[in-house]
């Protein structure tokens, strides 16, 4: 029955906040057994002069068995604030059997006329045809100029040697000898491609794992499933970074272990501690707990770095041998002037367009799940979207390192790397319209929320990116180089 469970002073301090919720239009969301449910803290009167609190809340809850199945508030008891009075809480409690099954008792609340809109196919489709598009593009780039290129290097190989000094020799063969040169600062390179393969590994399970379980049933699964094949994927991590040093001559392997096993946690916890300082501060109940603080830390030390040892071992020892089609010279050839638009700087700003063009409108529906009160539930979308991200970045990668290798410029590496890795650049943008015209936040808390976490979802997704670029255009670069014949 109605039963009161607080009494408020209501001083004028108290009575401002309440005022300023009720102008603001402030929902309050609570759970019970996992399932949401949502109030509002009050209304005005039509003059707008009055402001009126709910003080009485009537749960009636369903079940079907021993299990909760259904769960409805309203909220009853309209007070006038009037400052310096009491005012009662009260709430009642009204069980009622219900036909849902325990399975079904997330129906109510996902929203197919959201997720399943037109707008949403439409999206997908256009990706798909650009996909289409893409693919066909350069292959027929691909195959046309490296069979012009190649019979123009063959019908080389049959002249003497006065025609060919007296021959305008250019294009990419010309830097054979310098290709598979080691790149730039190659602790750091071969850490984030680790890390880069090890987030596409995460990726691909969490969703193939999400679209068997209903994960969105249980608050916080989503992320117990992703710390767990974290942890549980770090060989891969170790395995593609550690081989990858190994074949680009790298001395001080165990150092870039540690990069690679702490260089996705560090900046995640690091985000994540810094906004709990504030959170912390504020009182706000997303407050992480520290015994939580302390698990995280010690799933890094005990669980990650040694399956990382594990599969760094294995990646120097399996394909560790720098087995390249082609010798690297003993001295770095000069890079001759080009134009301005094939600059690795132009390409790496350029390269990020299309990747973000085709998947800009899940950002949408994956934002507003995350930042709103939307339960996401169309993973078979995001598969979708993952597919094709990963096609139309392999395929952007690989043209644009054509050009490059083309101009003369053997500076392939990090150029295929960063162009793919600049898509989180439009993606982190892309989250600053979405704050400004989407949102109705404002405020230190949520503003570094917001920002914060966003910075983390961008990196890991660029990382991601430049990663299966650079594996993608690897393939390419080795396979165009086999079939040249060099001296």
């Amino acid at each position: 029955m109605q039963t009161t469970y607080c009494e408020i002073d209501l001083d004028k301090g108290r009575r401002d906040a309440f005022v300023y919720a009720i102008k603001n239009h402030y929902w309050y969301q609570m759970y019970i057994d996992d399932l949401p449910i949502w109030g509002i803290v009050g209304e005005a009167d039509e003059n707008g002069e009055d402001y009126y609190l709910w003080t009485y809340k009537k749960l009636e809850i369903g079940y079907n068995g021993n299990r909760i199945v259904d769960v409805n508030l309203t909220s009853e008891g309209k007070v006038k604030l009037v400052p310096n009075t009491k005012i009662q809480m009260s709430y009642s409690v009204k069980w009622k059997k219900s036909d849902v099954k325990f399975e079904d008792r997330f129906d109510k609340y996902l929203d197919p006329s959201f997720f399943q809109h037109r707008i949403h196919w439409f999206s997908i489709f256009n990706s798909f045809m650009m996909v289409i598009f893409l693919v066909g593009l350069v292959s027929m780039i691909l195959m046309r100029t490296l069979r012009k290129d190649y019979a123009r290097y063959s019908k080389e190989e049959e002249m003497d040697d006065m025609d060919r000094d007296l021959g305008d020799e250019y294009g990419w063969k010309q830097v054979h000898g310098d290709v598979f040169r080691p790149s730039s600062h190659p602790l750091i390179f071969s850490s984030l491609i680790g890390s880069g393969c090890q987030i596409f590994a995460v990726s691909l399970i969490v969703i193939v794992v999400a679209m068997i379980e209903d994960l969105y049933t249980e608050r916080g699964s989503m992320l117990s499933t992703a710390i767990f094949v974290y942890a549980a994927t770090s060989p891969v991590n170790g395995y593609f970074g550690g081989s990858l040093y190994a074949r680009q001559g790298g001395r001080r392997w165990i150092k870039q272990m540690f990069i690679g096993a702490f260089l996705i946690p560090a900046m995640v916890c690091g985000t994540a501690f810094f906004i709990n300082f504030i959170a912390i501060y504020y009182h706000a109940s997303r407050a992480i707990p520290f015994g939580t603080m302390v698990a995280v830390c010690c799933i890094c030390f005990f669980v990650i770095l040694p399956l990382n040892l594990v599969g760094t071992i294995l990646g120097r020892n399996l394909s560790g041998q720098p087995n390249f089609p082609c010798r690297v010279n003993a001295v770095p050839r000069p890079i001759p002037e080009k134009k301005w638009f094939m600059e690795p700087a132009v390409i790496v700003c350029l390269g990020g367009i299309l990747p973000f063009g085709s998947i800009f409108i899940e950002m949408y529906f994956i934002f507003t799940s995350f930042w709103a009160y939307k339960i996401y539930y169309v993973y078979g979308f995001m598969m979708l979207v993952l597919v094709i991200l990963c096609i139309v970045t392999v395929c952007v990668t690989i043209v644009c390192t054509y050009f490059l290798l083309n101009a003369e410029d053997y500076r392939w590496q990090w150029t295929s790397f960063l162009s793919a890795a600049s898509t989180a650049i439009y993606v982190y943008m892309y989250s600053f319209y979405y704050y400004f015209f989407k949102t109705k936040m404002y405020g230190l808390f949520q503003t570094s929320f917001y920002f914060g976490y966003m910075a983390v979802f961008s990196t890991a997704l660029g990382i991601m990116c430049g990663a299966i670029g650079y594996m993608g255009t690897s393939a390419f670069v080795r396979k165009i180089y086999t079939n040249v014949k060099i001296d």
